[in-house]
């Protein structure tokens, strides 16, 4: 059946010689992989394939087939051009590097429009900004609310927070307990809406120990979490 739904480019390959297989997490079905035949060699193939830029927000028609893992598409349209992730240096970087982790972290084929939306409207703040260099910080915080595993806050005076419970502690349980200068970012991460982000003061060193705390606690918590190859360029470029 035909298929008409909004959706966030995730990731894509090249297949064989002129196709292209793109991996969306979109509005009406979650994560799709669709398939774009002949691209490469069609005349038209170009202004096809600069619409699935990564987390390029189109509307697409598909054929979608509930036997198969693989979709079929009709029609492609922009529904936001951005002025900045994708020319932007140091916003490209960022563009990469989530794309990576969300292709990782989101595998449900099933409707969220609650984490849909949350994508859709963070990207397109992400795109009006010039200060940005903590919004990954906060994006994947904010993130685990819809992936289950957003930390609980009802014990947040405690002084350590645990990473395989997910929770505040008053003592030190295991490998996972966290302290000391994550600690405090994440109290303050919690509390934090992203117009506030520039409020906050962090160096470098903090911002890279605080994404690697982050990424293993997406690791502890989501099955199969690969750590993004990205990561090293990334620091790279905000260091």
């Amino acid at each position: 059946m035909l298929l008409t739904t909004n959706a966030i480019v995730l990731s894509k390959f090249r297949y064989k010689d002129n196709d292209l297989i793109v991996k969306c997490y979109t509005q009406e079905k979650g994560v799709l992989s669709v398939l774009l035949r002949g691209v490469f060699k069609s005349k038209k193939g170009g202004s096809k394939i600069a619409y699935y830029q990564l987390l390029s927000q189109i509307q697409i028609v598909i054929n979608y087939n509930t036997k198969s893992s693989l979709h079929g598409v009709k029609e492609t349209k922009p529904i936001h051009i951005y002025t900045s992730l994708h020319t932007n240096v140091l916003k490209s970087a960022i563009v990469m590097f989530l794309a990576e982790v969300l292709s990782t972290a989101l595998k449900e084929e099933e409707q969220n429009k609650t984490l849909y939306t949350y994508l859709e409207h963070t990207l397109l703040w992400l795109d009006n900004q010039q200060s940005f260099a903590n919004f990954h910080l906060l994006f994947l915080l904010n993130l685990t609310k819809y992936l289950g595993f957003y930390p609980d806050v009802s014990l947040i005076n405690l002084p350590y927070f645990n990473l395989y419970e997910g929770e505040f502690q008053d003592q030190v349980t295991d490998k996972f307990s966290v302290s000391n200068e994550n600690l405090i970012l994440l109290k303050a991460l919690l509390g934090t809406k992203f117009d506030a982000l520039n409020e906050l003061k962090i160096n470098v060193k903090q911002r890279q120990s605080f994404l690697s705390m982050l990424l293993l606690y997406f690791d502890l918590h989501l099955g199969a979490f690969k750590k993004p190859k990205s990561l090293q360029i990334f620091n790279q470029v905000f260091s």
